[in-house]
């Protein structure tokens, strides 16, 4: 999210102010948006009647796209009537834990999580629905859906992630050469179906060498340390693998100080620096986790849960596939575009 650009950053505090004073019908009318599309969100979900009081959490504000995400959680929780409260994991699971055991200490109208990792928030989560309040899954498993009674769960197909821009690296080194695999949390099972969609596409290409693919904990000053290493083990890299853009631009910092420029790059996220990079060539592909669409829609979920007593199953479904698109220069325009406005 470009938020030094006045421009934007205008158009939004218009937006909001629409969304405040004249309503989200006025917001969606007057603004480009299809009027069809604000009747049918405001039919299905609407403005609370009343102030909802919601605690969020991702992994760690550290990270551009937990970042973006908490933007578009209040952005949309200021059109549905929402304060939020951010509980942040700080890239860190005892920490995030610790703040898990805070949140559940206090009452909400809902709340929404992305756990750091898979088991670590379970018992205060399941504190929080015992009380009977409403816990939205946020893009990475906070339990094994099936052994957890949360709201839904928002989440991306990460295998399919991980697939498609390896796929598109693989192709862009005509299936031969080398390439390296530079994974998030090991634990974030997020990352785990980054790296299942990572070997899927490179089993079929056997003329293809795996050079390194240890773990940087989605840490750019970690994945600075393990890129020196690699370039001076190896004289050359032709392509790289990243679970998200931070480390992938983070690496590429290093090999631009180095003068290797022949690695092929991909990341995922699709946030806006990353696309950046796609426009000018610094990385070849991206794709778009979308965390506006996931924190977004985990507002508009736990609006409906709150205020129209919407359950599992029935009217909303417990596992919501966010699944965005693949970032090449040819829809980059519209993919920053789309961030802008919170909407993927």
């Amino acid at each position: 999210m470009d938020i030094s650009n006045p421009e934007s950053q205008a158009r939004r505090n218009l937006l909001r102010g629409a969304a405040t004073g004249a309503g989200a019908a006025a917001l969606f009318g007057g603004f480009g948006f299809n009027p069809l599309i604000g009747a049918a969100m405001a039919k299905e979900a609407g403005k609370a009647t009343r102030p909802l009081k919601a605690a969020f959490s991702n992994a760690g504000l550290q990270a551009t796209w937990c970042a973006q995400g908490k933007q578009a959680a209040e952005y949309w929780g200021s059109l549905f009537n929402v304060e939020v409260t951010w509980f942040d994991g700080q890239l860190d699971a005892v920490k995030q834990r610790s703040a898990i055991d805070n949140m559940a200490s206090q009452k909400w109208d809902f709340v929404a999580i992305q756990a750091f990792g898979i088991g670590t928030l379970t018992a205060p989560v399941n504190k929080m629905i015992d009380a009977g309040i409403p816990v939205i899954d946020m893009d990475t498993l906070i339990a094994p859906l099936d052994t957890i009674n949360v709201l839904s769960l928002l989440a991306p197909n990460n295998e399919f992630m991980g697939a498609s821009v390896t796929q598109a690296l693989v192709n862009a080194i005509n299936g031969d050469g080398t390439i390296v695999m530079t994974q998030g949390a090991l634990g974030h099972t997020g990352a785990q179906g980054r790296a299942k969609g990572f070997h899927s596409v490179l089993s079929k290409f056997p003329k293809i060498q795996l050079l390194d693919e240890q773990p940087a904990d989605w840490d750019v000053t970690k994945v600075a340390r393990i890129w020196e290493t690699l370039l001076t083990k190896y004289p050359k890299i032709d392509a790289a693998f990243f679970h998200n853009d931070d480390m992938a631009l983070a690496a590429s910092k290093v090999m631009q100080a180095k003068g290797r420029t022949e690695t092929k790059i991909g990341g995922v996220d699709a946030m806006p620096p990353a696309i950046k990079a796609v426009q000018g060539g610094q990385m070849f592909a991206t794709v778009r986790n979308p965390s506006c669409r996931i924190h977004g829609g985990a507002i508009i979920a736990g609006v409906s849960a709150a205020i129209n007593g919407a359950k599992t199953g029935t009217d909303i479904p417990k596992n919501i596939v966010t699944d965005g698109p693949v970032v090449t220069k040819d829809n980059a325009d519209g993919m920053l575009w789309m961030e802008e406005q919170f909407l993927i």
